[in-house]
C-alpha cells in the first residue's frame, strides 16, 4: 500500500494524519528491530487537543472509539516519521489498547474498535490484527485512550 493510497482512503474516511507528536518522556516514538516496528504508545488528539478524560464518568463509548481512531492515526504518522513511508507497512501484527475507564466500564473492546477499524479500512486483510484492550484507572496526561502497536514491516 503506498503513501498515495493510504491519503486516498483516509480522505474518503474524511480523516488526514496528524503532525507525529513528540514524546513525553525518556523515549522514542517507534523502535525497528527484526523486521518489526515497535510503535509506543499513542494518545488522542482530536482537532489538536488531547481527548481527556474517564470512560464511564463523562466519556461515553462512541467519544472513546473516536479517541482510539486517533491514536491509530498517530501510530501512522509515527510510523511514516520512522519508515519515511507507509509503503513499508506489511502487516499490522497487534494493538494494545488502554482505556482509561472505570470500575464499573466494560466497553474497552467496543472503544479499541475506533484503532482497529481504522487499520483494517487501510490495510484490508493486512491490517486485521492481534489486540489486546484494557481499563486502567489513570493514563499520562489524564488521556481516555493510549494505543500502541506492533507493526511488520518490509526492510528492502
Amino acid at each position: 500500500m503506498t503513501d498515495a493510497e493510504i491519503d486516498a482512503k483516509l480522505a474518503a474516511l474524511g480523516l488526514v494524519l496528524p503532525e507525529p507528536a513528540a514524546p513525553v518522556a525518556a523515549y522514542v516514538p517507534v523502535v525497528v528491530a527484526g523486521g518489526l516496528a515497535h510503535v509506543s504508545g499513542q494518545l488522542p488528539f482530536i482537532g489538536g487537543a488531547l481527548v481527556r478524560g474517564r470512560l464511564g464518568a463523562g466519556i461515553p463509548a462512541d467519544e472513546g472509539y473516536e479517541a482510539a481512531r486517533a491514536c491509530g492515526l498517530m501510530i501512522l504518522a509515527q510510523l511514516r516519521a520512522a519508515l519515511g513511508s507507509l509503503d513499508r507497512v506489511e502487516r499490522i501484527v497487534k494493538l494494545g489498547a488502554f482505556v482509561n475507564s472505570t470500575a464499573e466500564f466494560t466497553d474497552q473492546p467496543k472503544v479499541a474498535n475506533g484503532a482497529s477499524e481504522l487499520m483494517a479500512a487501510l490495510f484490508g486483510e493486512a491490517g486485521k490484527h492481534a489486540r489486546s484492550a484494557v481499563g486502567v484507572p489513570v493514563l499520562p496526561l489524564g488521556a481516555a485512550v493510549e494505543v500502541d502497536a506492533i507493526v511488520a514491516v518490509r526492510t528492502d
